[in-house]
Protein backbone atom coordinates (compact mmCIF):
# COMPACT_ATOMS: atom_id res chain seq x y z
CA UNK A 1 0.00 0.00 0.00
CA UNK A 2 2.65 2.20 0.87
CA UNK A 3 4.83 1.47 -2.28
CA UNK A 4 1.45 2.11 -4.45
CA UNK A 5 0.66 5.65 -2.55
CA UNK A 6 4.74 6.05 -2.81
CA UNK A 7 4.22 5.77 -6.97
CA UNK A 8 1.09 7.75 -7.15
CA UNK A 9 3.00 10.88 -5.10
CA UNK A 10 5.94 10.08 -7.81
CA UNK A 11 3.60 10.45 -10.57
CA UNK A 12 1.85 13.18 -9.24
CA UNK A 13 5.27 15.34 -8.90
CA UNK A 14 6.42 14.24 -12.13
CA UNK A 15 3.99 16.08 -14.36
CA UNK A 16 4.11 19.16 -11.98
CA UNK A 17 7.24 19.33 -12.87
CA UNK A 18 6.36 18.80 -16.18
CA UNK A 19 3.86 21.66 -16.29
CA UNK A 20 6.31 24.16 -14.94
CA UNK A 21 8.79 22.85 -17.11
CA UNK A 22 7.00 23.52 -19.95
CA UNK A 23 5.54 26.59 -18.76
CA UNK A 24 6.56 29.46 -20.48
CA UNK A 25 8.24 31.79 -17.71
CA UNK A 26 10.25 28.77 -16.65
CA UNK A 27 11.67 28.61 -20.45
CA UNK A 28 12.49 32.15 -20.11
CA UNK A 29 14.31 31.17 -17.06
CA UNK A 30 16.49 28.40 -18.19
CA UNK A 31 17.12 30.13 -21.40
CA UNK A 32 18.65 32.89 -19.37
CA UNK A 33 20.33 30.56 -17.51
CA UNK A 34 22.14 28.69 -20.12
CA UNK A 35 22.77 32.01 -22.06
CA UNK A 36 24.39 33.51 -18.78
CA UNK A 37 26.61 30.57 -18.48
CA UNK A 38 27.64 31.10 -22.21
CA UNK A 39 28.00 34.64 -22.08
CA UNK A 40 30.44 34.21 -18.43
CA UNK A 41 32.50 31.16 -20.82
CA UNK A 42 33.14 33.45 -23.07
CA UNK A 43 34.29 36.21 -21.33
CA UNK A 44 36.77 34.37 -18.91
CA UNK A 45 38.21 32.97 -22.16
CA UNK A 46 38.93 36.11 -24.10
CA UNK A 47 40.32 37.38 -20.66
CA UNK A 48 42.68 34.80 -20.28
CA UNK A 49 43.54 34.31 -23.86
CA UNK A 50 44.47 38.24 -24.22
CA UNK A 51 46.24 38.30 -21.08
CA UNK A 52 45.45 42.12 -20.87
CA UNK A 53 42.82 45.00 -22.33
CA UNK A 54 43.07 48.97 -22.26
CA UNK A 55 39.51 51.07 -22.41
CA UNK A 56 39.90 54.33 -22.45
CA UNK A 57 43.61 54.43 -21.36
CA UNK A 58 43.34 52.45 -18.47
CA UNK A 59 44.76 48.95 -18.77
CA UNK A 60 43.82 45.86 -17.01
CA UNK A 61 45.59 42.68 -16.76
CA UNK A 62 44.74 38.94 -15.68
CA UNK A 63 47.38 37.68 -13.37
CA UNK A 64 46.94 33.85 -14.39
CA UNK A 65 50.27 31.82 -14.84
CA UNK A 66 50.01 29.66 -18.18
CA UNK A 67 49.81 26.38 -16.63
CA UNK A 68 46.62 27.27 -14.59
CA UNK A 69 44.70 27.34 -17.67
CA UNK A 70 45.23 25.74 -21.23
CA UNK A 71 44.16 28.83 -22.79
CA UNK A 72 47.42 31.00 -21.93
CA UNK A 73 50.11 28.30 -24.10
CA UNK A 74 50.46 31.50 -26.23
CA UNK A 75 54.01 33.44 -25.84
CA UNK A 76 54.10 37.03 -24.00
CA UNK A 77 54.66 38.13 -27.67
CA UNK A 78 51.57 37.58 -28.55
CA UNK A 79 50.29 38.59 -25.82
CA UNK A 80 52.08 42.01 -26.52
CA UNK A 81 50.88 42.12 -29.67
CA UNK A 82 47.11 41.59 -29.25
CA UNK A 83 47.34 44.15 -26.19
CA UNK A 84 48.22 46.90 -28.46
CA UNK A 85 45.94 46.13 -31.23
CA UNK A 86 43.01 46.66 -28.61
CA UNK A 87 44.58 49.99 -27.73
CA UNK A 88 44.88 51.09 -31.40
CA UNK A 89 41.22 50.06 -32.49
CA UNK A 90 39.68 52.34 -28.92
CA UNK A 91 42.43 55.03 -30.00
CA UNK A 92 40.96 54.90 -33.83
CA UNK A 93 37.35 54.68 -32.37
CA UNK A 94 38.31 57.70 -30.53
CA UNK A 95 39.35 59.67 -33.18
CA UNK A 96 36.19 58.63 -35.08
CA UNK A 97 33.98 60.18 -32.19
CA UNK A 98 35.67 62.90 -32.25
CA UNK A 99 35.72 63.67 -36.22
CA UNK A 100 32.13 62.95 -36.12
CA UNK A 101 31.44 65.71 -33.68
CA UNK A 102 33.31 68.23 -35.56
CA UNK A 103 31.54 67.05 -38.53
CA UNK A 104 28.40 67.89 -36.65
CA UNK A 105 29.90 70.97 -35.38
CA UNK A 106 30.73 72.03 -38.82
CA UNK A 107 26.92 71.17 -39.75
CA UNK A 108 25.77 73.22 -37.59
CA UNK A 109 28.07 76.44 -38.65
CA UNK A 110 26.69 76.13 -42.13
CA UNK A 111 23.23 75.60 -41.10
CA UNK A 112 23.41 78.89 -38.99
CA UNK A 113 25.09 80.45 -42.05
CA UNK A 114 22.87 79.63 -44.46
CA UNK A 115 19.91 80.57 -41.98
CA UNK A 116 21.53 83.93 -41.44
CA UNK A 117 22.44 84.34 -45.55
CA UNK A 118 18.66 84.17 -46.42
CA UNK A 119 17.31 86.03 -43.02
CA UNK A 120 19.78 88.67 -44.97
CA UNK A 121 18.09 88.49 -47.93
CA UNK A 122 14.65 89.76 -46.69
CA UNK A 123 16.14 92.76 -46.20
CA UNK A 124 14.60 95.52 -48.69
CA UNK A 125 17.75 97.28 -48.74
CA UNK A 126 20.39 96.13 -51.94
CA UNK A 127 23.03 97.89 -49.72
CA UNK A 128 22.19 96.08 -46.67
CA UNK A 129 22.19 92.72 -48.39
CA UNK A 130 25.40 92.85 -50.56
CA UNK A 131 27.20 94.14 -47.50
CA UNK A 132 26.09 91.74 -45.34
CA UNK A 133 27.32 89.35 -48.07
CA UNK A 134 31.17 90.59 -48.57
CA UNK A 135 31.25 89.94 -44.85
CA UNK A 136 31.25 86.73 -45.14
CA UNK A 137 33.13 86.31 -48.33
CA UNK A 138 29.92 84.96 -50.14
CA UNK A 139 28.19 86.54 -53.64
CA UNK A 140 24.43 85.73 -54.51
CA UNK A 141 25.45 82.81 -56.78
CA UNK A 142 26.93 81.22 -54.00
CA UNK A 143 23.31 81.08 -52.17
CA UNK A 144 20.92 78.88 -52.90
CA UNK A 145 17.31 79.07 -52.94
CA UNK A 146 14.78 79.23 -49.95
CA UNK A 147 12.01 77.00 -50.68
CA UNK A 148 10.45 78.49 -47.40
CA UNK A 149 10.16 81.96 -48.75
CA UNK A 150 8.08 83.40 -51.45
CA UNK A 151 9.23 86.10 -54.20
CA UNK A 152 6.82 88.67 -52.35
CA UNK A 153 7.23 90.87 -55.43
CA UNK A 154 6.89 88.72 -58.49
CA UNK A 155 3.43 87.51 -56.35
CA UNK A 156 2.25 90.70 -55.87
CA UNK A 157 2.76 91.38 -59.83
CA UNK A 158 0.73 88.22 -60.85
CA UNK A 159 -2.16 88.63 -58.05
CA UNK A 160 -2.51 92.58 -59.40
CA UNK A 161 -2.60 91.33 -62.71
CA UNK A 162 -5.22 88.78 -62.16
CA UNK A 163 -7.16 91.37 -60.57
CA UNK A 164 -7.18 93.80 -63.30
CA UNK A 165 -9.12 93.31 -65.84
CA UNK A 166 -6.94 92.62 -69.54
CA UNK A 167 -6.93 95.36 -72.18
CA UNK A 168 -9.70 95.17 -74.58
CA UNK A 169 -11.37 91.81 -72.40
CA UNK A 170 -14.40 92.18 -69.74
CA UNK A 171 -12.49 89.93 -67.68
CA UNK A 172 -8.66 89.57 -66.28
CA UNK A 173 -6.71 86.74 -67.73
CA UNK A 174 -8.57 83.91 -65.92
CA UNK A 175 -7.46 80.81 -67.76
CA UNK A 176 -7.06 76.96 -67.34
CA UNK A 177 -3.43 78.06 -66.59
CA UNK A 178 -2.27 78.78 -63.39
CA UNK A 179 0.41 80.85 -62.24
CA UNK A 180 2.83 82.32 -65.19
CA UNK A 181 1.32 79.48 -67.50
CA UNK A 182 -0.97 81.84 -69.46
CA UNK A 183 2.38 84.59 -69.68
CA UNK A 184 4.11 81.83 -71.45
CA UNK A 185 4.75 82.89 -75.59
CA UNK A 186 2.09 80.95 -77.86
CA UNK A 187 4.22 78.20 -79.80
CA UNK A 188 1.10 77.77 -82.34
CA UNK A 189 -1.12 79.72 -84.33
CA UNK A 190 -3.92 77.94 -83.48
CA UNK A 191 -2.99 78.48 -79.71
CA UNK A 192 -2.31 82.19 -80.77
CA UNK A 193 -6.00 82.47 -82.43
CA UNK A 194 -8.45 80.76 -80.09
CA UNK A 195 -7.35 78.72 -77.53
CA UNK A 196 -8.70 77.97 -74.45
CA UNK A 197 -6.28 79.63 -72.66
CA UNK A 198 -7.76 82.89 -73.65
CA UNK A 199 -10.99 81.73 -73.16
CA UNK A 200 -13.48 83.99 -71.68
CA UNK A 201 -14.97 83.90 -68.23
CA UNK A 202 -18.79 83.10 -69.60
CA UNK A 203 -17.17 79.94 -70.88
CA UNK A 204 -16.65 78.06 -67.29
CA UNK A 205 -13.18 79.70 -65.91
CA UNK A 206 -13.07 80.71 -62.82
CA UNK A 207 -11.53 82.84 -60.37
CA UNK A 208 -7.54 81.52 -59.17
CA UNK A 209 -7.97 82.25 -55.62
CA UNK A 210 -9.76 79.10 -55.17
CA UNK A 211 -8.19 75.98 -55.14
CA UNK A 212 -8.96 72.00 -54.27
CA UNK A 213 -11.98 70.21 -56.02
CA UNK A 214 -16.02 71.78 -55.87
CA UNK A 215 -15.87 68.70 -52.91
CA UNK A 216 -13.43 70.12 -51.15
CA UNK A 217 -15.23 73.72 -50.75
CA UNK A 218 -18.25 74.98 -49.98
CA UNK A 219 -21.05 74.45 -52.14
CA UNK A 220 -20.71 76.74 -54.86
CA UNK A 221 -17.97 78.71 -54.00
CA UNK A 222 -16.10 78.91 -57.66
CA UNK A 223 -19.08 80.53 -58.71
CA UNK A 224 -20.16 83.01 -55.92
CA UNK A 225 -16.43 84.09 -55.64
CA UNK A 226 -16.97 84.84 -59.33
CA UNK A 227 -20.22 86.63 -58.82
CA UNK A 228 -18.76 88.79 -56.35
CA UNK A 229 -15.51 90.01 -58.24
CA UNK A 230 -17.89 90.82 -61.36
CA UNK A 231 -20.33 92.58 -59.02
CA UNK A 232 -18.00 94.80 -57.26
CA UNK A 233 -15.92 95.11 -60.34
CA UNK A 234 -18.47 97.28 -62.86
CA UNK A 235 -17.29 97.45 -66.41
CA UNK A 236 -17.76 101.52 -66.16
CA UNK A 237 -17.93 103.08 -62.83
CA UNK A 238 -19.12 106.33 -63.60
CA UNK A 239 -22.35 104.27 -65.12
CA UNK A 240 -24.89 106.23 -63.82
CA UNK A 241 -26.78 102.91 -62.54
CA UNK A 242 -23.65 101.85 -60.28
CA UNK A 243 -24.95 103.12 -56.60
CA UNK A 244 -22.36 102.60 -53.93
CA UNK A 245 -22.02 102.18 -50.10
CA UNK A 246 -19.60 103.33 -48.87
CA UNK A 247 -18.00 102.23 -45.18
CA UNK A 248 -15.42 103.17 -42.23
CA UNK A 249 -13.93 99.64 -40.68
CA UNK A 250 -15.97 99.01 -37.36
CA UNK A 251 -13.30 101.32 -34.63
CA UNK A 252 -15.27 100.96 -31.33
CA UNK A 253 -13.07 99.95 -28.19
CA UNK A 254 -12.92 96.29 -27.37
CA UNK A 255 -13.48 95.48 -31.51
CA UNK A 256 -11.14 92.65 -32.28
CA UNK A 257 -9.73 92.17 -35.82
CA UNK A 258 -12.44 89.33 -36.38
CA UNK A 259 -14.99 91.59 -35.25
CA UNK A 260 -14.31 93.98 -37.77
CA UNK A 261 -14.13 91.12 -40.26
CA UNK A 262 -16.96 89.86 -39.59
CA UNK A 263 -18.82 93.38 -39.59
CA UNK A 264 -17.53 93.88 -43.17
CA UNK A 265 -19.12 90.76 -44.32
CA UNK A 266 -22.53 91.80 -43.29
CA UNK A 267 -21.64 95.11 -45.18
CA UNK A 268 -20.96 92.80 -48.37
CA UNK A 269 -24.47 90.99 -47.79
CA UNK A 270 -26.39 94.34 -47.66
CA UNK A 271 -24.33 95.79 -50.86
CA UNK A 272 -24.85 92.60 -52.26
CA UNK A 273 -28.93 92.15 -52.00
CA UNK A 274 -28.91 96.36 -52.37
CA UNK A 275 -26.87 95.83 -55.74
CA UNK A 276 -24.53 98.30 -54.83
CA UNK A 277 -20.81 98.43 -55.09
CA UNK A 278 -18.78 98.15 -51.64
CA UNK A 279 -16.28 100.54 -50.92
CA UNK A 280 -13.83 100.28 -47.83
CA UNK A 281 -12.97 103.02 -46.47
CA UNK A 282 -10.96 104.21 -43.28
CA UNK A 283 -8.96 100.22 -41.35
CA UNK A 284 -7.92 101.90 -38.05
CA UNK A 285 -5.29 99.20 -37.63
CA UNK A 286 -3.52 99.78 -41.07
CA UNK A 287 -3.02 103.14 -39.71
CA UNK A 288 0.37 102.59 -38.50
CA UNK A 289 4.18 103.03 -40.33
CA UNK A 290 4.48 99.80 -41.57
CA UNK A 291 1.91 100.47 -44.40
CA UNK A 292 3.46 103.04 -46.82
CA UNK A 293 1.58 105.79 -49.01
CA UNK A 294 -2.12 105.32 -50.25
CA UNK A 295 -1.97 101.87 -48.26
CA UNK A 296 -1.58 103.69 -45.13
CA UNK A 297 -5.17 103.67 -43.00
CA UNK A 298 -6.62 101.25 -45.58
CA UNK A 299 -7.65 97.31 -46.11
CA UNK A 300 -4.98 97.56 -49.52
CA UNK A 301 -2.21 97.62 -46.93
CA UNK A 302 -2.90 93.93 -46.43
CA UNK A 303 -4.91 92.57 -49.03
CA UNK A 304 -5.87 93.79 -52.45
CA UNK A 305 -9.11 96.01 -52.72
CA UNK A 306 -12.34 95.26 -52.40
CA UNK A 307 -13.14 97.07 -56.09
CA UNK A 308 -10.98 98.84 -58.45
CA UNK A 309 -9.98 102.17 -58.14
CA UNK A 310 -11.77 103.52 -60.57
CA UNK A 311 -15.01 102.87 -58.21
CA UNK A 312 -13.27 103.70 -55.18
CA UNK A 313 -12.62 107.50 -56.83
CA UNK A 314 -16.09 107.82 -57.64
CA UNK A 315 -17.46 106.60 -54.72
CA UNK A 316 -15.58 109.22 -52.71
CA UNK A 317 -16.55 112.27 -55.73
CA UNK A 318 -20.08 111.09 -54.79
CA UNK A 319 -19.64 111.13 -50.78
CA UNK A 320 -18.93 114.77 -51.42
CA UNK A 321 -22.23 115.13 -53.24
CA UNK A 322 -25.44 116.15 -51.22
CA UNK A 323 -27.95 115.32 -54.17
CA UNK A 324 -26.16 111.84 -54.17
CA UNK A 325 -26.89 110.40 -50.74
CA UNK A 326 -29.94 112.38 -50.61
CA UNK A 327 -31.22 110.22 -53.35
CA UNK A 328 -29.70 107.02 -52.06
CA UNK A 329 -27.05 106.86 -54.61
CA UNK A 330 -24.74 106.31 -52.40
CA UNK A 331 -25.04 104.80 -48.71
CA UNK A 332 -22.99 104.60 -45.18
CA UNK A 333 -22.57 102.49 -42.96
CA UNK A 334 -24.96 105.07 -40.58
CA UNK A 335 -27.94 104.48 -43.11
CA UNK A 336 -28.36 100.57 -41.32
CA UNK A 337 -29.00 99.37 -38.29
CA UNK A 338 -26.58 97.21 -36.33
CA UNK A 339 -29.11 94.13 -36.66
CA UNK A 340 -29.01 94.51 -39.92
CA UNK A 341 -25.00 94.76 -40.40
CA UNK A 342 -24.53 91.79 -37.72
CA UNK A 343 -27.62 89.57 -37.96
CA UNK A 344 -28.93 91.09 -41.51
CA UNK A 345 -29.85 88.51 -44.29
CA UNK A 346 -27.22 86.56 -46.24
CA UNK A 347 -27.74 87.10 -50.57
CA UNK A 348 -30.33 84.91 -51.69
CA UNK A 349 -29.05 85.26 -55.55
CA UNK A 350 -27.60 81.94 -55.17
CA UNK A 351 -30.27 80.25 -53.73
CA UNK A 352 -29.82 78.52 -50.54
CA UNK A 353 -26.13 76.32 -51.00
CA UNK A 354 -26.13 76.67 -47.24
CA UNK A 355 -28.72 73.67 -46.90
CA UNK A 356 -26.22 70.77 -48.28
CA UNK A 357 -22.84 71.73 -46.28
CA UNK A 358 -21.21 68.50 -45.66
CA UNK A 359 -21.01 67.56 -41.99
CA UNK A 360 -17.40 67.84 -41.20
CA UNK A 361 -17.25 69.49 -38.08
CA UNK A 362 -17.00 67.97 -34.65
CA UNK A 363 -17.82 69.14 -31.27
CA UNK A 364 -17.85 66.77 -28.25
CA UNK A 365 -16.88 63.63 -30.78
CA UNK A 366 -20.60 64.38 -32.79
CA UNK A 367 -20.13 65.62 -36.39
CA UNK A 368 -22.76 68.93 -36.86
CA UNK A 369 -24.92 68.13 -39.62
CA UNK A 370 -27.43 71.82 -38.83
CA UNK A 371 -27.55 74.30 -36.74
CA UNK A 372 -29.63 77.64 -36.88
CA UNK A 373 -27.10 79.68 -38.67
CA UNK A 374 -25.78 78.07 -41.44
CA UNK A 375 -26.67 80.68 -43.94
CA UNK A 376 -24.35 83.14 -41.79
CA UNK A 377 -21.78 80.60 -41.67
CA UNK A 378 -21.90 79.88 -45.55
CA UNK A 379 -21.89 83.66 -46.38
CA UNK A 380 -19.16 84.45 -44.08
CA UNK A 381 -17.01 81.87 -45.28
CA UNK A 382 -17.46 83.25 -49.26
CA UNK A 383 -17.10 87.31 -47.65
CA UNK A 384 -14.11 86.70 -45.78
CA UNK A 385 -12.41 84.49 -48.77
CA UNK A 386 -13.09 87.75 -51.64
CA UNK A 387 -11.90 90.37 -49.17
CA UNK A 388 -8.73 88.06 -48.23
CA UNK A 389 -8.36 86.50 -51.71
CA UNK A 390 -5.06 88.13 -52.55
CA UNK A 391 -1.91 89.19 -50.28
CA UNK A 392 0.02 92.36 -50.64
CA UNK A 393 3.45 92.52 -51.28
CA UNK A 394 3.48 93.69 -46.94
CA UNK A 395 1.55 90.79 -46.12
CA UNK A 396 3.76 88.23 -48.07
CA UNK A 397 6.80 89.88 -45.91
CA UNK A 398 5.37 89.53 -42.96
CA UNK A 399 4.37 85.81 -44.08
CA UNK A 400 8.46 84.96 -45.48
CA UNK A 401 9.95 86.68 -41.91
CA UNK A 402 7.36 84.62 -39.58
CA UNK A 403 8.01 81.21 -41.76
CA UNK A 404 11.83 81.96 -41.93
CA UNK A 405 11.96 82.44 -38.25
CA UNK A 406 9.62 78.96 -37.42
CA UNK A 407 11.32 76.73 -39.71
CA UNK A 408 14.15 78.59 -41.51
CA UNK A 409 16.44 76.10 -39.63
CA UNK A 410 14.87 72.82 -41.05
CA UNK A 411 14.95 74.44 -44.46
CA UNK A 412 18.50 75.41 -44.16
CA UNK A 413 19.36 71.51 -42.85
CA UNK A 414 17.50 70.62 -45.62
CA UNK A 415 18.36 72.31 -48.51
CA UNK A 416 22.58 71.33 -47.49
CA UNK A 417 22.31 68.19 -48.40
CA UNK A 418 21.82 68.31 -51.61
CA UNK A 419 25.67 70.70 -51.62
CA UNK A 420 28.89 69.99 -51.62
CA UNK A 421 30.24 70.03 -48.12
CA UNK A 422 32.99 72.44 -48.85
CA UNK A 423 29.89 74.85 -49.33
CA UNK A 424 30.36 78.01 -48.73
CA UNK A 425 33.44 78.23 -50.53
CA UNK A 426 32.02 76.29 -53.72
CA UNK A 427 29.59 78.13 -56.33
CA UNK A 428 26.45 76.40 -56.13
CA UNK A 429 26.13 74.00 -59.79
CA UNK A 430 23.23 75.21 -61.95
CA UNK A 431 21.77 77.75 -60.17
CA UNK A 432 20.39 79.81 -63.39
CA UNK A 433 16.30 79.34 -63.75
CA UNK A 434 14.51 77.26 -66.48
CA UNK A 435 11.25 77.75 -67.76
CA UNK A 436 9.72 75.13 -65.90
CA UNK A 437 10.77 77.24 -62.94
CA UNK A 438 9.48 80.67 -63.86
CA UNK A 439 6.35 79.10 -65.42
CA UNK A 440 5.28 76.31 -63.90
CA UNK A 441 6.82 75.94 -60.40
CA UNK A 442 6.65 79.75 -59.47
CA UNK A 443 2.50 78.79 -58.42
CA UNK A 444 3.79 76.49 -55.86
CA UNK A 445 3.28 77.51 -51.91
CA UNK A 446 6.48 77.84 -50.01
CA UNK A 447 7.51 74.74 -47.86
CA UNK A 448 6.44 74.43 -44.24
CA UNK A 449 6.96 71.27 -42.35
CA UNK A 450 4.26 69.22 -43.34
CA UNK A 451 1.49 67.82 -42.72
CA UNK A 452 0.96 70.76 -40.23
CA UNK A 453 -1.78 71.08 -37.47
CA UNK A 454 -2.90 74.50 -36.59
CA UNK A 455 -4.23 75.14 -32.92
CA UNK A 456 -6.01 78.69 -31.78
CA UNK A 457 -6.55 78.42 -27.94
CA UNK A 458 -8.33 81.74 -27.23
CA UNK A 459 -8.43 82.01 -23.54
CA UNK A 460 -8.72 85.40 -21.43
CA UNK A 461 -11.42 87.92 -21.09
CA UNK A 462 -13.21 85.70 -23.97
CA UNK A 463 -14.50 83.63 -20.71
CA UNK A 464 -17.40 86.53 -20.91
CA UNK A 465 -18.31 85.42 -23.91
CA UNK A 466 -18.17 81.37 -24.90
CA UNK A 467 -16.88 78.33 -22.64
CA UNK A 468 -13.34 78.50 -22.29
CA UNK A 469 -11.16 75.13 -22.56
CA UNK A 470 -8.09 74.60 -20.54
CA UNK A 471 -4.52 73.71 -23.42
CA UNK A 472 -4.49 70.07 -22.09
CA UNK A 473 -8.09 69.11 -23.90
CA UNK A 474 -6.99 71.01 -27.31
CA UNK A 475 -4.30 68.66 -27.32
CA UNK A 476 -6.45 65.53 -26.42
CA UNK A 477 -7.65 66.30 -30.16
CA UNK A 478 -4.70 67.02 -31.28
CA UNK A 479 -3.87 63.22 -29.82
CA UNK A 480 -6.81 62.07 -31.95
CA UNK A 481 -6.08 63.77 -35.24
CA UNK A 482 -2.56 62.29 -34.92
CA UNK A 483 -3.69 58.29 -33.92
CA UNK A 484 -5.44 58.41 -37.39
CA UNK A 485 -2.53 60.39 -39.18
CA UNK A 486 0.94 59.13 -37.28
CA UNK A 487 2.87 61.21 -39.43
CA UNK A 488 1.43 64.52 -37.83
CA UNK A 489 4.20 65.79 -35.70
CA UNK A 490 3.96 69.07 -36.63
CA UNK A 491 1.74 72.15 -34.62
CA UNK A 492 2.03 75.70 -35.37
CA UNK A 493 0.40 77.21 -32.24
CA UNK A 494 -1.55 80.78 -32.11
CA UNK A 495 -2.46 81.83 -28.62
CA UNK A 496 -2.64 85.44 -26.80
CA UNK A 497 -1.59 83.68 -23.55
CA UNK A 498 2.11 83.36 -22.51
CA UNK A 499 0.96 80.14 -19.90
CA UNK A 500 -0.28 78.23 -23.08
CA UNK A 501 2.97 78.32 -24.57
CA UNK A 502 4.82 77.76 -21.57
CA UNK A 503 2.39 74.04 -21.43
CA UNK A 504 3.43 73.44 -25.03
CA UNK A 505 6.70 72.58 -23.28
CA UNK A 506 4.84 69.80 -21.56
CA UNK A 507 4.62 67.73 -25.03
CA UNK A 508 7.94 66.65 -26.27
CA UNK A 509 6.50 64.45 -28.73
CA UNK A 510 5.20 67.35 -30.51
CA UNK A 511 7.48 70.11 -32.39
CA UNK A 512 5.36 73.29 -31.72
CA UNK A 513 5.89 76.77 -33.73
CA UNK A 514 4.63 79.79 -32.68
CA UNK A 515 5.21 83.76 -33.38
CA UNK A 516 7.72 85.55 -31.24
CA UNK A 517 5.75 88.11 -29.68
CA UNK A 518 4.85 89.63 -26.18
CA UNK A 519 2.06 87.20 -24.67
CA UNK A 520 0.04 88.13 -22.04
CA UNK A 521 0.74 86.64 -18.38
CA UNK A 522 -2.30 86.70 -15.89
CA UNK A 523 -5.94 88.49 -16.96
CA UNK A 524 -6.52 91.27 -18.96
CA UNK A 525 -8.83 92.45 -21.58
CA UNK A 526 -7.69 92.20 -25.03
CA UNK A 527 -7.98 95.86 -25.91
CA UNK A 528 -5.46 96.58 -23.11
CA UNK A 529 -3.02 93.56 -24.18
CA UNK A 530 -3.14 94.71 -27.70
CA UNK A 531 -2.83 98.60 -26.71
CA UNK A 532 0.84 97.29 -25.09
CA UNK A 533 2.44 95.81 -28.49
CA UNK A 534 1.51 98.96 -30.54
CA UNK A 535 -0.92 99.08 -33.34
CA UNK A 536 1.20 97.76 -35.96
CA UNK A 537 2.50 94.15 -34.23
CA UNK A 538 -1.07 93.82 -32.28
CA UNK A 539 -2.34 94.14 -36.01
CA UNK A 540 0.56 91.95 -38.11
CA UNK A 541 0.87 89.33 -35.80
CA UNK A 542 -2.91 88.01 -36.09
CA UNK A 543 -2.95 88.02 -39.31
CA UNK A 544 -0.07 86.13 -39.87
CA UNK A 545 -1.04 83.63 -37.51
CA UNK A 546 -4.67 83.61 -39.01
CA UNK A 547 -3.18 83.13 -42.47
CA UNK A 548 -0.70 80.08 -41.65
CA UNK A 549 -4.58 78.23 -39.97
CA UNK A 550 -5.87 78.59 -43.36
CA UNK A 551 -2.79 77.02 -45.11
CA UNK A 552 -2.21 74.23 -42.71
CA UNK A 553 -3.37 70.81 -43.48
CA UNK A 554 -5.74 70.32 -39.90
CA UNK A 555 -7.19 72.80 -37.33
CA UNK A 556 -8.25 73.01 -33.59
CA UNK A 557 -10.02 75.98 -32.22
CA UNK A 558 -12.77 76.80 -30.25
CA UNK A 559 -15.98 77.79 -33.10
CA UNK A 560 -17.22 80.56 -30.12
CA UNK A 561 -14.36 82.81 -30.86
CA UNK A 562 -15.36 84.80 -34.09
CA UNK A 563 -11.46 84.64 -34.84
CA UNK A 564 -11.62 80.77 -35.38
CA UNK A 565 -15.09 80.95 -37.24
CA UNK A 566 -13.57 82.97 -40.01
CA UNK A 567 -10.62 80.59 -40.31
CA UNK A 568 -12.91 77.44 -40.88
CA UNK A 569 -14.44 80.08 -43.54
CA UNK A 570 -11.57 80.22 -45.27
CA UNK A 571 -10.42 76.80 -44.95
CA UNK A 572 -14.11 75.68 -46.06
CA UNK A 573 -12.97 77.57 -49.63
CA UNK A 574 -9.38 76.85 -49.60
CA UNK A 575 -10.13 73.47 -50.32
CA UNK A 576 -9.74 71.99 -46.90
CA UNK A 577 -13.37 70.89 -46.14
CA UNK A 578 -12.52 67.38 -46.10
CA UNK A 579 -10.06 67.74 -43.22
CA UNK A 580 -12.86 68.45 -41.27
CA UNK A 581 -12.44 70.59 -38.22
CA UNK A 582 -12.25 69.86 -34.11
CA UNK A 583 -13.86 72.40 -31.78
CA UNK A 584 -13.46 72.45 -28.43
CA UNK A 585 -17.08 74.29 -28.03
CA UNK A 586 -19.96 75.55 -30.33
CA UNK A 587 -20.97 78.89 -31.60
CA UNK A 588 -23.22 80.70 -28.99
CA UNK A 589 -25.58 81.75 -31.44
CA UNK A 590 -26.28 78.41 -32.73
Amino acid sequence: MEAMNQKSLERVVSQRALQMGSSFPCQICVVGFLCGVCLATLFLAALTSFGSFDFNGISFSMGASSASSPWNSSSDAINMVKSTDCKLKLKETERWFNSQRSTMETDNERVSLLHLVWGALLTESVHEEREFLLKFGLNRSSVPNAPHLENCKLSAYINMRLDTRAENESFPPWTNRKGLLDMYPASTAKEQLGSPRHRPISEGVYPPWITGSDEENYPLTRKVQRDIWVHQHPPNCWDPNVRFLVADWERLPGFGIGAQIAGMCGLLAIAINEKRVLVTNYYNRADHDGCKGSSRSSWSCYFLPETSQECRDRAFELMDNKEALEKGIITTKDNYSSKQIWAGRAPRVWGDPWSYLQPTTEINGTLIAYHRKMDRRWWRAQAVRYLMRFLTEYTCGLLNVARHAAFGKEAAKMVLTGLPREWPNVEVANNSRSDIEDFVWSSHRPWIPRPMLSMHVRMGDKACEMKVVEFEKYMLLADRIRKHFPHLNSIWLSTEMQEVVDKSKLYPHWNFYYTNVTRQVGNMTMAIYEASLGRETSTNYPLVNFLMATDSDFFIGALGSTWCFLIDGMRNTGGKVMSGYLSVNKDRFW
